[in-house]
């Protein structure tokens, strides 16, 4: 949100309170305090008819310093929170000499009192600063406040993450607002938002606030990042690296890192599609087809109309188009499939179970006591209140009951198009639980999953997400067209994700809007079968290959065979992110931080730190590509090609550009 209007001037419809002075520092046994008048105190008067900032700066881990800044602490709703690791209450080391110095491991913090300026230093050397006229409290003309701070960027500073997002990766000059929306992939809204960057600087930032939080990436002041809330309190956390690798551990050690995901989950899925018409004999076609032109499969998925429309959910197989759903689960899984179930967390109101929902209390009500609803996606919806333990207990044995019948895996959709005009049974801020919602959602799925198949078994597949979203994997990259240009900013919004903390990723192959052509859905398999997890998905029409052309059978065969060639070393990096919390897909200037050439490329990506994928994105199968210093081979030609520059080529559907280094194990599978 922005509320200046140039260098000297505020917008017309705001005020400012600027912490003006550092007045004094206080220690307890717990936590280290200082306080920030919002006037320069020069005398004994000037303590009164003022407001103060009071900040708390804590140390959760090594090289991490945490800021809690509040201005009225009793107008702050403190739930929903993110449960966050490290050691809560842990005090960071405090120096008075030549001002105050707060340390954690190699950040260090310093402030001098008297000045409002305050400087994170890693190992010694400047990292970034708040400057003055930077954080404080601005006051809108209709009565709204909002807390805002700053911290500074360096001359070519770059900054990336903030979650999933699909405008360019490089996040300098956006305007960015943490609020999940459905709003498919070709817009500056997002599924998943994060409010976590880092920068070539060398550190990241985390703002522990579960509501919107607004960014303006050096496009308000083109100098600063700053963030704001509409709040009392407002808590943040910067990271030392310094490479990203090392901000990405300690981040995802803060937050959560993902778990490891079954290895049948890395196959090939399938779904029925949305809107399409299908029963158990479109199924079986399904699956016969692709036994018959010998490509292997592992997931099929029944999407939303395995229930009658207008009934969702009900967790009740349609009778008519599917009259013996055991006995077809059982069916499915003698061919060695695993089977996954549509869901999302409304309730609509010709569904059996809205009645019990609003009877028990498990629907989120309105603040007069009647249930919210709303008819945009399903009429007279409902939506489950998951801070009620009933209600997830309510929703997880609809869940069981599913699994009891044969299903391995849910597909938790939606999420969030949350109310918050509402009332929440355990009394949280409606505004905070917008985002907030769709981790109890996906977290209550999850568990239900994990304790019914074992640690390592549980896998969903998920659109929406917040903070701590990394620990109920998968997620896929939501609604894209059907075009080249829609499956480049699919690539876009999952490297952005990957900088973001979460570890596995997948996207709708073929584009789920349209039907896309034959050349394109060529390609794109390519780049999904090269991705962490991939999926066959669309809305209005078949994902199977042969609606396009018998070829894009021969295609889609020979990436799922190369896939599976790759699994081991796939394995290896699911470990990784498990262990580390490095992503499996990792954007260029991950691995190769030193080269600035790679700092913006989000056309290409690397698997892991070794195999590096920059899927093809024209019809003319023309690639346009960078390969870092060094040797390095093609994995399918073994064609050997300089690094430290750019390349072109012309790729059939059966090739793109894949390269290891020279030497490298992977050149044998």
């Amino acid at each position: 949100m922005k509320f200046t209007n140039g260098f000297w001037l505020l917008r017309d419809d705001f005020t400012a309170d600027y912490v003006r002075d550092i007045y004094c520092v206080e220690e307890t046994d717990t936590d280290v305090r200082f306080f920030g008048p919002y006037r320069k105190i020069e005398g004994r008067g000037d303590v009164l008819n003022i407001g103060m900032m009071t900040f708390t700066v804590t140390a959760p881990m090594e090289d991490v310093l945490g800021i809690r800044m509040t201005n009225h602490a009793g107008n702050y709703v403190k739930t929903p929170a993110f449960a966050l690791g490290g050691t809560p209450g842990r005090k960071c080391k405090v120096q008075n000499r030549d001002g105050w110095e707060f340390t954690s491991g190699k950040l260090a913090l310093k402030i001098e009192t008297g000045s409002p300026v305050m400087t994170f230093y890693g190992e010694k050397k400047e990292l970034t600063r708040i400057p003055q006229k930077t954080m404080g409290m601005m006051y809108q003309k209709d009565g709204s406040r909002y807390l805002v701070t700053g911290l500074n960027l360096g001359v070519g500073e770059l900054v990336y993450g903030l979650g999933e997002r699909f405008t360019p990766m490089v996040k300098n000059g956006q305007s960015v607002d943490i609020w999940n929306e459905d709003g498919g992939t070709a817009s500056e809204i997002a599924y998943k938002n994060i409010p976590f960057y880092y920068t070539t600087g060398g550190y990241g930032v985390f703002v522990n606030h579960p509501g919107r939080v607004s960014f303006e990436v050096g496009s308000e002041k083109v100098e600063t990042v700053q963030f704001s809330v509409q709040d009392e309190e407002l808590e943040y956390f910067v990271i030392y690296g310094p490479t990203p690798k090392e901000i990405l551990e300690k981040y995802t050690a803060l937050t959560g890192r993902p778990p490891l995901v079954p290895k049948w989950s890395f196959g090939l899925w399938l779904t029925t599609s949305f809107t399409t018409d299908y029963d158990e004999a479109t199924v079986n076609h399904f699956i016969e087809g692709f036994e018959q032109r010998n490509i292997p499969l592992s997931v099929f998925h029944f999407d939303c109309f395995w229930m009658k429309g207008f009934e969702w959910c009900n967790f009740e197989w349609d009778k008519e188009m599917f009259p013996d759903p055991k006995g077809m689960l059982e069916r499915l899984h003698k061919k060695g499939l695993k089977l996954c179930a549509w869901l999302n967390p409304y309730i609509a109101q010709k569904s059996p179970l809205f009645a019990e929902g609003m009877e028990k209390g498990y629907l989120v009500r309105r603040k007069d006591g009647r249930v919210w609803q709303w008819d945009l996606w399903q009429a007279g919806m409902g939506l489950v209140d998951f801070t009620n333990p009933g209600a997830c207990a309510w929703y997880a044995s609809k869940l069981r009951a599913l699994m009891d019948m044969g299903i391995d895996c849910f597909k938790s959709d939606f999420g969030e198009r949350v109310p918050t005009d509402v009332v929440w049974f355990d009394g949280s801020d409606p505004e905070k639980m917008h985002n907030y919602y769709t981790l109890l959602y996906n977290r209550c799925v999850f568990e239900v999953m994990e304790e019914a198949k074992g640690k390592g078994e549980a896998i969903l597949f998920s659109r929406s997400a917040t903070v701590g979203g990394q620990k109920y994997p998968i997620h896929w990259g939501g609604d894209s067209t059907s075009q080249y240009i829609s499956m480049a900013e699919t690539l876009r919004g999952g490297l952005s994700l990957m900088d973001s903390g979460f570890g596995y990723w997948s996207h709708d192959i073929g584009g789920f809007e349209d039907d896309g052509s034959a050349d394109l859905y060529k390609r794109w398999v390519a780049f999904g079968m090269l991705s962490s997890h991939s999926r066959l998905h669309g809305s209005g029409s078949y994902r199977v290959p042969w609606h396009y052309d018998e070829e894009a059978c021969d295609v889609l065969r020979y990436f799922v065979r190369l896939k599976e060639r790759l699994m081991p070393y796939l394995w290896e990096l699911a470990n990784e992110a498990h262990d580390r919390g490095l992503p499996i897909m990792r954007p260029m200037h991950m691995v190769f931080p030193e080269d600035p050439a790679c700092a913006w490329l989000d056309l290409q990506y690397m698997l892991g730190d070794r195999l590096l994928v920059a899927p093809v994105f024209s019809p003319d199968g023309t690639a346009r590509y960078y390969l870092p210093e060094g040797n390095w081979v093609h994995l399918l030609s073994k064609e050997r090609a300089e690094g430290g520059r750019w390349h072109e080529g012309t790729y059939d559907y059966f090739s793109l550009p894949l390269y290891v280094r020279e030497g490298d194990p992977l050149l044998k599978i």
